[in-house]
């Protein structure tokens, strides 16, 4: 009766399966559906990656799974000892083939002809065939010789990169990413099921399954036409997408994935060495960072008024982190959560110095403020009407709110834009002096401006935003005002 043996190696994922005589038709037909392949070398079946089902395979046959004894390290070692012995081996018999070359062309010593018609021309011509052939050969060896050679080569630096700390970071970087990917399934299938609470009546039914993603509902994409022609009642429907999400939020093999995921997360970072406890100053969006990056549905956190910190989700948070919707803890337990967890709050970036003059502030003017440069700016429009065939317009204060401002703002011909003023009251603007663009003025501050239902010789309107406070301007606008005022009474009566 053939025995097994089961291993697993967590530095490359594989299960190993050892058995101890040839397998009968019907376990080589399982083991090889599962995934398994014979090494011959090693004398053995290996996965190329852990599942579930391979694991449940493994255990059924051995009955246990024991940690893989050999290191990847010792079985690289193995494999290019391998490499390098069949490298030598043809090295050998290209130093044959090369010495049977060179004892063949001693018959063409001198450059000796072969003598045509002669009765050593037969064997001349056999000898000369033998002299290339072992040549060919010699050259065909030595290239197995090197391309061996650089097999061993690679075994062992392939190994070597394994087992690097850069290597291992990125490792862990995409089994979180996975475990990112698993949760989110489970944070989908907690959103469906709310939905189908809320989704009891036939029309209900018909309608979500028509227009609603069927990601979102967790259901077929031809649910919707299978009810719609009557195939299945909308009752049924609606059962078959609850049971499909409740399998995923409770099933047991999404959350035995994921926890095979966070047993590889802790033994790569104990390869790395122990991850440090976090002494910083502890922030709501710290903990935000740690909490998405472990597969968190939307975190928010808050500090509450005991001075704790609570972390809340729209659905239950990761099993690894707590077995609910929400977690209040205290800084130290969200310092020993956070080293538990592997995970390292990240170092801030220092911010390279950006090249570009420094931004002027922007500013949102009273009301008051922004009717008396408006009427500075219409003045100035009449003094500059001097010499045109047209009378200048008036324009008047434009008041809005911030959201209506933010969505018809986004773009350069929106009906609203921020412009930059000098000490004057002048818009900045660019222009050419000579072969150089050059700025009209030197902007102190920033306003919002809008163009909506302006005409020919109107000035813009002036902006502001009524659910924001307001701020001064730097700019001394009874001075303004007086001599723009004067200017175009000047022009008037002119």
């Amino acid at each position: 009766m053939t025995s097994f043996t089961a291993t697993y190696s967590p530095e490359d994922n594989k299960i190993r399966l050892y058995a101890s005589s040839r397998l009968d038709a019907e376990t080589y037909a399982r083991v090889k559906e599962a995934g398994f392949k014979w090494a011959p070398k090693q004398e053995l079946f290996v996965a190329p990656k852990w599942t579930p089902q391979r694991e449940d395979l493994a255990l059924e046959l051995a009955g246990e799974i024991e940690p893989e004894e050999m290191t990847l390290a010792e079985r690289a070692a193995l494999k290019a000892e391998r490499l390098e012995g069949l490298s030598h081996k043809r090295h050998a018999q290209a130093n044959a083939f090369a010495r049977r070359a060179n004892e063949l062309s001693q018959a063409f010593y001198m450059g000796q002809p072969i003598l045509v018609g002669h009765h050593s021309e037969h064997s001349a011509r056999r000898t000369q065939e033998r002299m290339h052939s072992a040549s060919s050969a010699a050259v065909s060896a030595g290239k197995a010789a090197t391309y061996w050679l650089d097999r061993a080569s690679g075994v062992e630096h392939f190994a070597s990169m394994k087992n690097s700390p850069r290597t291992r970071a990125n490792r862990i970087k995409t089994l979180l990413a996975e475990l990112r990917d698993l949760q989110r399934g489970i944070n989908r299938a907690h959103a469906a099921l709310a939905i189908w609470e809320k989704l009891t009546t036939d029309q209900q039914i018909l309608h979500a399954l028509g227009h609603m993603d069927s990601r979102i509902l967790w259901s077929n994409y031809d649910l919707y036409y299978k009810v719609d022609r009557g195939e299945v009642t909308p009752a049924d429907a609606r059962q078959s997408c609850i049971e499909g999400a409740t399998l995923a939020v409770g099933g047991p093999n999404r959350r035995r994935w994921i926890e095979h995921i966070l047993h590889r997360l802790a033994f790569e970072r104990s390869m790395l060495g122990d991850v440090p406890r976090y002494d910083g100053e502890l922030t709501p969006v710290i903990i935000q960072a740690f909490a998405r990056e472990h597969g968190t549905e939307s975190p928010k956190c808050t500090v509450t008024d005991a001075g704790r910190l609570r972390l809340e989700s729209p659905v239950p948070l990761p099993a690894h982190i707590a077995s609910d919707a929400s977690l209040e803890l205290g800084e130290d337990g969200w310092r020993d959560l956070m080293e538990a967890c592997g995970y390292t709050v990240p170092e801030k970036k220092a911010r390279r110095a950006s090249g570009r003059p420094d931004t002027v502030p922007l500013i949102n003017l009273s009301r008051e403020q922004a009717e008396q440069l408006q009427t500075i700016w219409n003045l100035r429009m009449v003094a500059a009407c001097k010499d045109k065939q047209a009378k200048a317009k008036a324009a008047e204060i434009y008041p809005t709110t911030q959201a209506t401002y933010s969505a018809n703002s986004k773009g350069s011909y929106d009906v609203f834009n921020t412009i930059e003023i000098a000490a004057d009251g002048r818009r900045v603007r660019m222009g050419w002096q000579g072969n150089e663009r050059v700025q009209s003025g030197e902007p102190i501050a920033r306003i919002r401006v809008s163009g909506i239902g302006r005409d020919f010789y109107q000035p813009d309107s002036i902006v502001f935003i009524t659910d924001k406070p307001s701020k001064p301007l730097p700019i001394d606008l009874d001075v303004l005002e007086t001599e723009a005022r004067t200017a175009a009474t000047e022009e008037v009566a002119a």
